[in-house]
């Protein structure tokens, strides 16, 4: 069994496959045709958001793969703007229909504050927000549900009055970059953590270091990337906009980063 077929298992016993296909920055114009590619490739996981503007094309391509509905884990995410408990449930609505599906797997509140006002406290609306969210969940239409960019204090809030916990914290986490206390606290409270942009948004593959470690396995950087994310336990979100990268990012069975390398990898800093 190949990283794209294993599972992580969520607190509500949903299985989610342990490498996901990611459209961040993904535009419309090819989305459909990246997210067949990547389910030829053996993708069983696809993550969009409404805010990626390419809903709509990451469900044709679900639609007309042939694949049974239920063998594709797809994710999208609540606006960072929207705040309000009506807002929520009108949103998710509209991803549904732009997605063209009966349900999602994974439910996400994209960030704890609208992308404009970065860092700003909307604790109270976050609260407002989670109610709809556990109103989305309990309808069925989502499988699970969770959060993205959350740090500890944010996901404390929610906790406080949540009558479902998030099963899931996406944040952004790649090698340089792994957030310990967020990803320490969001494990420890019983969440999945989620890696957007696992190749720092292919800043990574231009690093002669890392491409130095990844030599001695006989591998890519970004497999060498990927890797380690799932040795820390934490699910990658590689993106490509081609067949051959999708291929590549997900080959990752052969080897095993030794504990020094690991080490090395969590504590880097450039």
């Amino acid at each position: 069994m190949t990283k794209l077929e294993e599972t992580y298992t969520l607190s509500n016993g949903v299985k989610i496959p342990q490498i996901g296909f990611g459209t961040w920055q993904v535009p419309a114009s090819i989305a459909e045709r990246a997210v067949a590619d990547a389910l030829k490739a053996g993708y069983r996981h696809i993550d969009t958001a409404k805010a990626y503007h390419n809903e709509h094309e990451v469900g044709l391509a679900i639609k007309k793969s042939g694949i049974d509905r239920k063998d594709i884990f797809v994710t999208t995410k609540l606006p960072g703007a929207t705040k309000s408990y009506d807002g929520a449930l009108k949103d998710f609505d509209s991803s549904i229909k732009e997605l063209g599906l009966d349900y999602v797997d994974l439910y996400l509140v994209h960030a704890p504050w609208p992308w404009t006002e970065i860092g700003a406290n909307y604790d109270k609306e976050n609260r407002e927000v989670w109610r709809a969210m556990e109103e989305i969940y309990a309808s069925g239409k989502a499988k699970a549900i969770g959060i993205s960019n959350f740090g500890v204090h944010e996901m404390q809030n929610v906790f406080a009055t949540a009558k479902v916990k998030p099963m899931v914290d996406q944040i952004r986490y790649f090698i340089g970059n792994t957030e310990p206390d967020v990803t320490k606290f969001a494990k420890e409270s019983g969440l999945l953590v989620e890696a957007y942009s696992p190749l720092a948004t292919g800043r990574l593959l231009g690093n002669k270091k890392i491409a130095a470690v990844a030599a001695k396995y006989q591998v890519t950087t970004a497999q060498l990337a990927i890797r380690f994310c799932l040795q820390n336990g934490v699910l990658p979100l590689p993106k490509a906009s081609h067949l051959e990268h999708a291929q590549n990012n997900a080959d990752v069975d052969g080897f095993v980063i030794s504990d020094d390398d690991m080490k090395l990898l969590n504590d880097w800093q450039d």
